[in-house]
């Protein structure tokens, strides 16, 4: 298994770095329990656990903050996400995460203008005039520098940093294995299935890295905005966009945090408030395609009283029968239905086990909590966060395209709320909710829902008998198994192989102490200091092969 997992030796130094990071903070035991140290002692690099005392004062959700902001872009990126999973993690874990920073430090054009001249395919300074060296931004994974075109348009180039994708990919692989090893080790984290939480960031972050995703996660934000007036979206130059460059247009507004400049514009708060939120959820409910990280430094005001959204590396995607739990699960909410809240949370759970009793006993105290409370003062943030402090308790995990979802909610009720001390959430809802609903029993969705289930019915129907004769041929010719998925086998394999080991090799030093006392006493044959050779020979191996036995017996604890 540990060979399997961790093959990859140029790998190696980088989980040393991480590895002296997390024993720094304090985390070495989690490290001895999924056998770290020892696979790098077998890779020739010793690692040492000293006692940290000095950090047991500082709470682990602080230590493992500043532990994942010291091993860079990756593992910010990581905790960013994890900032998300408010359904797996308390609200002080969740507090530690959103602290998290990408901001670090810039690199200098000049280190740039190479990666960058081979991806446009000619010097930028030759397509762009008045390219600024100082970046109006920079983040782990890009920076972004302000330019004008010839026409005079004023444009962005968001450059990716040089050499970054490398790292991120032996990080990757690291996480990958790491997380297997903890479902080995902790199998009371299997039902958060952390493998894959890892496969989802890693192909996340990989389409992070690829800056032409993400110019088309702003054309596609453009099409379905075409025609919605107050909402802009930047232009994007395709003809010098690549995996390594994004060049879009630049937007001069008023960032959304700065509310003395919105107050100095003459802008009316509450209407800027209403627009933005009706945008996000028209991206959620309608489009099922939303922006994931509404945050005020990713919205600016324009003066005519626009909203403009930047930054689409992070987007969330909803399919329609997503949609449609989500539809039900709010309407359930407003109208204060125990049964539709546990139906949705029911069909999250998906294979995991859970006491419905007590969950449905739960959910009508949650919703006793906000009936005498009018729509206006409820807040959908705490209402949402109450709901998965109950998913937490009966260690229910929201499906992972959901996590985005509702951290977005919760995010953009509080820029509402930063705009418009009024600002009722759950009353801009309610509309979206309404003509979802009207929508989906319209005669002609009702025909295609209708027409689908059909041909699904008759597929399945058609489909038994090819299947049935399948089988039996498979059984025919022996080929039927049965797959047994026992999650610590091989670990339980190993453990048997290097008992194996050790039993073998004890029986032969056992046979070479009895072989070499007979050969002591032959009285022919090489001699040395007057003793028969190959007997001190054989006991020379012995003591060897004793002393390996017992050091292997003292490292593995056992």
């Amino acid at each position: 298994m540990i060979r399997e997992t961790f093959g990859a030796i140029r790998d190696f130094p980088r989980l040393r770095e991480i590895s002296v990071v997390m024993i720094r903070h304090g985390m070495g035991n989690m490290l001895q329990r999924l056998g770290i140290p020892r696979m790098l002692e077998r890779a020739g690099q010793m690692l040492h656990i000293p006692v940290q005392a000095e950090k047991e004062y500082v709470p682990l959700p602080v230590r493992v903050r500043t532990a994942l902001e010291e091993l860079g872009p990756t593992f910010i990126k990581l905790g960013q996400v994890l900032a998300t999973r408010v359904d797996l993690f308390a609200p002080e874990w969740i507090a530690e995460f959103e602290r998290l920073q990408s901001n670090v430090p810039p690199v200098p054009l000049a280190e740039l203008i190479g990666e960058l001249t081979g991806a446009l395919g000619q010097s930028p300074y030759s397509i762009f005039q008045d390219l600024q060296d100082t970046p109006i931004g920079s983040a782990s994974i890009a920076q972004v520098h302000r330019a004008t075109l010839p026409s005079g348009e004023p444009v962005v180039l968001k450059i990716r940093r040089p050499g970054i994708v490398g790292k991120i990919e032996a990080d990757l692989r690291i996480l990958a294995h790491i997380a297997a090893l903890i479902e080995l080790e902790f199998p009371e984290s299997r039902r958060y299935n952390p493998r894959g939480m890892v496969d989802q960031f890693s192909r996340s972050l990989m389409r992070e890295l690829d800056l032409g995703i993400e110019a088309r996660n702003v054309e596609r934000f453009s099409r379905n905005f075409a025609n919605y007036s107050g909402i802009v979206i930047p232009k994007i130059y395709w003809q010098w966009t690549s995996a390594i460059v994004n060049v879009q247009g630049y937007v001069n507004g008023i960032p959304g945090n700065n509310l003395a400049l919105v107050d100095a514009a003459g802008l009316d708060r509450t209407k800027l408030a209403a627009d933005g939120a009706d945008a996000v959820l028209k991206m959620i409910l309608i489009d099922g395609y939303f922006h994931a990280d509404p945050h005020p430094g990713n919205v600016f005001y324009l003066r005519d009283g626009s909203i403009a959204f930047i930054d689409f590396g992070m987007v969330g995607r909803l399919p329609h029968y997503r949609r449609d739990e989500i539809v039900d699960l709010l309407s359930s909410l407003a109208r204060r239905d125990e049964r539709g809240i546990l139906d949705v949370l029911i069909e999250w759970t998906g294979d995991a086990s859970v006491n419905e009793n007590q969950l449905a006993a739960d959910i009508a105290e949650f919703i006793f909590n906000y009936e005498h409370l009018s729509l206006k003062d409820i807040h959908i943030g705490q209402l949402l966060n109450d709901m998965i402090a109950i998913m937490r308790e009966h260690s229910i995990a929201l499906p992972p395209d959901l996590t985005l979802l509702f951290k977005a909610l919760i995010t953009l009720e509080g820029l509402g709320r930063q705009l418009d001390p009024d600002f009722q959430m759950i009353g801009h809802i309610t509309p979206f909710v309404r003509r979802v609903i009207l929508d989906r029993y319209e005669p002609a969705a009702l025909l295609k829902r209708g027409q689908h289930d059909l041909q699904d019915a008759a597929g399945m129907l058609f489909g038994v008998p090819r299947d049935v004769a399948k089988l039996i041929k498979e059984m025919r010719r022996g080929k039927v198994r049965i797959d047994l998925d026992l999650k610590r086998l091989d670990s339980f394999g190993q453990q048997l192989n290097h008992s194996a080991n050790r039993l073998t090799l004890g029986i032969v030093t056992g046979s070479l102490i009895i072989g070499s006392a007979i050969v002591m006493t032959l009285p022919f044959g090489p001699r040395l200091l007057g003793m028969p050779l190959l007997g001190l020979v054989g006991f020379t191996l012995a003591f060897l092969n004793s002393v390996w036995v017992v050091l292997s017996i003292w490292r593995s604890g056992r």
